[in-house]
This record gives C-alpha cells, sequence and structure tokens, in this order.
C-alpha cells in the first residue's frame, strides 16, 4: 500500500483535534516548497492566488467608498 493511501486510510479516524495537527504539517509543507496554500470550505475551494486576486478586486471598490465618506 501506498503511503498516501495509508494516509487517506486513517483520516477518517482521525477527532477533529487530530486532524488540527495534521493540516497544520500539510500547509509547512506547502509554504516550504513555496506553493499557493488551498483553502477549502462551505464557499468551495480556494488557492492563495485566488484569494489575492478577488482581493484586487475588492481594493478599488473600498477605496471609493472611502474617498467618498472622506468628503
Amino acid at each position: 500500500m501506498s503511503t498516501i493511501a495509508e494516509i487517506e486510510a486513517v483520516l477518517p479516524s482521525l477527532s477533529a483535534e487530530e486532524l488540527a495537527p495534521v493540516e497544520k504539517a500539510v500547509h509547512i509543507q506547502f509554504r516550504q516548497r513555496g506553493s499557493g496554500l488551498v483553502y477549502d470550505d462551505a464557499h468551495g475551494v480556494e488557492t492563495e492566488a485566488d484569494l489575492i486576486t478577488f482581493a484586487d478586486a475588492a481594493f478599488p471598490t473600498y477605496d471609493q467608498a472611502e474617498a467618498k465618506n472622506a468628503k
């Protein structure tokens, strides 16, 4: 059995408390390799690049609102 299959096989039996350090370890590996992290939540799967793109798109609207409120 491959290492990945072994990891996948044990994950369903782990509690949320046990999964947290596993997730942390995976994120550390992504950071060390310079890869974008992947976020998976109720809104879907997004990468760091996706989040940066969304923020870049939102800032002009935010800046316009701030400028309007400053007048």
